[in-house]
Formats: C-alpha cells, sequence, structure tokens
C-alpha cells in the first residue's frame, strides 16, 4: 500500500519542531532520529553529526521533519487543517500552535517555526455548504470578522432566523 507523508523542510529546528508538535496532539510521539554522516554533510554542507531528519506522528499521522538549510521556507500556501469538536480543544491548540508564531484571520495562523495551520471547528465544513445559501453567508461574514474561530458565534450566525 502506498503511504503519503509530509517532509517539513526545517533550518536546523527539525528535532525541537517534532518534539513542540508531538507536545501539543493527541496519540504523537517522536520517532527516529537521523544525523548527518560524512557523505550527506559533504554534499549538503550541514555538519556531520546534527540531525538530519526526525519521523514524528501527530494524531497518529506519519511526518518527517528535515534539516535543509536556509535555502526555502514555508509560506501560508501550504497549511495544515485541524478539525476540532469544541470551543474548549479549538482554544487549547491555537493557544500553543500560535505561542511565538503570527495569527491570521479566519481560524489561520503561523507557528514559531513559519508552519500554517487552520484551526477550526469540525462543523464549519457541514456549515459552509449548507444547501440554504443564507446560512452559509452568515457564516461566512461571522467568519472574516475573526482571527481565533468563535464556535458559538459561527453557530448562532448559522442558526439565526
Amino acid at each position: 500500500m502506498q503511504s503519503l507523508t509530509p517532509c517539513l523542510w526545517f533550518d536546523g529546528q527539525a528535532e525541537e519542531a517534532a518534539h513542540f508538535y508531538t507536545s501539543i496532539f493527541n496519540d504523537s510521539k517522536v520517532g527516529s532520529i537521523v544525523r548527518y554522516g560524512e557523505a550527506a554533510a559533504a554534499a549538503s554542507g550541514r555538519p556531520k553529526g546534527s540531525v538530519m531528519t526526525v519521523t514524528f506522528t501527530l494524531e497518529g499521522r506519519e511526518f518527517m521533519a528535515l534539516n535543509g538549510g536556509p535555502a526555502f521556507r514555508f509560506t501560508p500556501a501550504i497549511s495544515f487543517m485541524v478539525g476540532c469538536e469544541t470551543q474548549k480543544e479549538l482554544d487549547a491548540l491555537w493557544e500553543n500552535l500560535s505561542s511565538g508564531g503570527e495569527l491570521m484571520e479566519c481560524g489561520w495562523l503561523t507557528d514559531k517555526y513559519g508552519v500554517t495551520w487552520q484551526i477550526i471547528p469540525r462543523t464549519l465544513d457541514r456549515m459552509m455548504q449548507d444547501p440554504d445559501a443564507e446560512k452559509s453567508e452568515r457564516v461566512m461574514k461571522a467568519l472574516i470578522q475573526m482571527k481565533k474561530l468563535d464556535l458559538a458565534a459561527l453557530n448562532r450566525a448559522y442558526e439565526q432566523p
């Protein structure tokens, strides 16, 4: 069976980031750590013995972090969506992931490593796709005024007569 593993490019913070992310999400752990050997260090310019890759799982999904150097940076063009069941869960993820990062609109944030996340209620998709266009429009009007999403306010907008 084919697998799909996101590989995140860092400039020396791969292990730190893996530990940070696994401390936030349930069912998460740091896996293997591979260090630059002589050949890889010579080819990459990274120090021999420094961390090259770290595998980790978040919510049971596998990721890899690579210390590839300063050549590439993260952008919001790719983000990780995290669906939350409750406001308490949303608040905790928002608080932890946004620490040292940048808050954006509509439930988006960039963490201290530059990775972009969308912290959203699981019900948002259903609200936005409701066949009643007035309901989804009210939700969108409420949504675009928020940074961290407020599930109660979104529900009120959705249920408004």
